[in-house]
């Protein structure tokens, strides 16, 4: 069985770095990626917080204009699909969306999914879960604005709230808690741990799960990155961490 302990944990500046080899070096271009992290996260919506079945169940997913908001609105789709009743929340119009995020909102457009602004959160129907998808490693300074709004609508909710790869408001690197925070339930990691994660109260994690997204072991053991990671994911594509 993998011990948890020996999995390393690594910085923002080292999952930047995993995400240019991922496209450079190996041609895994981002929606590959943001394909893996979002069915899997929507696998564990579903069997962790769902009870394996979706039918009239209610989530709300809030989705940031990067890859972690792209993330979720492959999550959105899977879950859609397994007949949840899907509310999705943009930080920003489909229109100002970089290529790769907009195709996974014009993709839930085509499938009747509507996004919706943050400031009609508040109009929203009671969600049997949340999905964070706002803010994940590349964090810089506290939330503002849109984001910040998202979070603190999320945490003033009576329902638990899943996060993808660090609960927006959590220093990936470091551990530190800005202002306003994701208080999660459980958070779903890619790839490798982040170091915050490890580092900040459990409260504010909850549960910690890691998921694969297709990153081929040896790409860690090259420069810069220098770790020895074995095949982490060769029995569940989802492990429990803590």
């Amino acid at each position: 069985m993998l011990d948890p302990n020996q999995i390393p944990y690594i910085t923002a500046e080292q999952m930047i770095e995993v995400d240019r080899m991922m496209v450079e070096d190996y041609g895994i271009q981002l929606i590959l990626m943001m394909e893996n992290a979002g069915r899997n996260l929507a696998i564990l919506a579903r069997n962790r917080f769902l009870n394996g079945n979706l039918t009239g169940t209610k989530v709300t997913v809030l989705a940031g204009s990067g890859g972690n908001g792209g993330g979720a609105m492959v999550s959105a789709r899977h879950l859609h699909n397994w007949g949840a009743v899907v509310n999705l929340f943009l930080t920003r119009p489909v229109k100002e969306l970089n290529d790769t995020i907009k195709i996974q909102a014009e993709i839930l457009k085509r499938m009747s999914i509507q996004s919706m602004p943050a400031d009609l959160l508040d109009q929203s129907t009671p969600a049997d879960l949340i999905l964070d998808g706002i803010i994940g490693y590349s964090l810089k300074g506290a939330p503002q604005g849109t984001a910040a709004t998202m979070i603190r609508w999320a945490n003033r909710q009576n329902v638990s709230i899943l996060a993808l790869d660090v609960p927006s408001g959590l220093d990936a690197s470091t551990g530190m808690v800005l202002e306003p925070a994701i208080r999660a339930a459980a958070t779903m990691t890619l790839a490798l741990p982040k170091i915050g994660l490890k580092t900040t109260e459990s409260d504010l994690v909850g549960e910690l799960y890691l998921a694969d997204i297709g990153v081929p072991p040896q790409l860690y053991n090259r420069p810069p990155l220098n770790l020895e990671v074995g095949n982490l994911f060769k029995e569940e594509l989802i492990l429990r961490l803590s």
